[in-house]
């Protein structure tokens, strides 16, 4: 009864059904793991977000990498920006999708030291190869207030590091870079400015990172898990129609009045 399982077209229908099991098993586990990767971020930026502001030399140093659990926490540093060694990011984008530039400027401590700090978003002039007009940050010592980042790499941005770029123009956030480029100890990482509010609105503040999504991960790992379900359930639906198909096939086969033979002859 269920030799025709054994056919070219049945056993090619249940390896394909025995592969697409794992594979959807598969991917639902990797979006449970970006839920959780997400859900644990989201406790990170929470935490370091309420954490009591520190002095930035706290929790970095020169050629030090920022790790992920300082990543967003608060700091401040009192220093004099540095505005004729500022530089502009290019291809980076508003709270409102507009494409335009991040605004890094140094920030000279009293030790001599500086620290890179992103003072927000202003838009393009139009022409790419223009620097862009950049409201004047506070003269005179001034103490920023702002969350920490790290430093920023083509690995892991996937932001490609164009060279030959126009001057006072790069593509990451990198305090290396920007020390070879100052010719001054600078600290690791770089601050995203918070405080104080520049007057005017511009720069546009970098926004508060969002704690409270979670995205659709979870949704999408119980969805494959019930692909995945329903791939044996669909398998035996189908063979259970075969079978069905076949057995009234041959009711039919079986009630087919036979033909009538000719009389023989002498």
């Amino acid at each position: 009864m269920y030799r025709f399982l054994l056919s070219r077209q049945w056993v090619i229908l249940t390896l394909l059904a025995l592969a697409l099991i794992p594979a959807m098993v598969e991917l639902g586990f990797w979006q449970l793991h970006r839920h959780e990767h997400r859900v644990a971020q989201n406790a990170l930026i929470s935490d370091n977000l309420k954490a009591r502001p520190v002095p930035v030399e706290e929790l970095t140093s020169p050629g030090h990498t920022v790790p992920r659990a300082d990543y967003w926490r608060t700091v401040t540093a009192t220093g004099r920006f540095d505005t004729a060694d500022e530089v502009v990011v290019r291809r980076r984008t508003s709270a409102d999708d507009q494409v335009g530039y991040h605004v890094l400027t140094p920030l000279l401590l009293g030790d001599g030291r500086a620290v890179i700090v992103n003072r927000g978003w202003v838009p393009s002039p139009g022409d790419q190869r223009a620097f862009p007009d950049i409201p004047a940050p506070p003269k005179g010592e001034v103490t920023v207030t702002g969350r920490l980042k790290a430093d920023e790499t083509a690995a892991v941005t996937g932001i490609r590091d164009v060279q030959d770029l126009p001057p006072r123009q790069v593509m990451l956030i990198n305090s290396e870079r920007q020390q070879k480029a100052l010719g001054r100890t600078v600290l690791g990482g770089y601050i995203e400015q918070t405080a104080p509010v520049p007057a005017g609105g511009s720069p546009e503040q970098i926004p508060t990172p969002d704690d409270s999504s979670i995205g659709p991960h979870m949704a999408y790992a119980v969805q494959w898990w019930l692909f995945a379900a329903a791939v044996p359930v669909g398998w035996v639906i189908l063979v259970r129609r075969e079978l069905r198909d076949r057995a009234a096939a041959a009711g039919r086969a079986a009630a087919r009045p036979e033909p009538e033979r000719a009389p023989a002859t002498a």
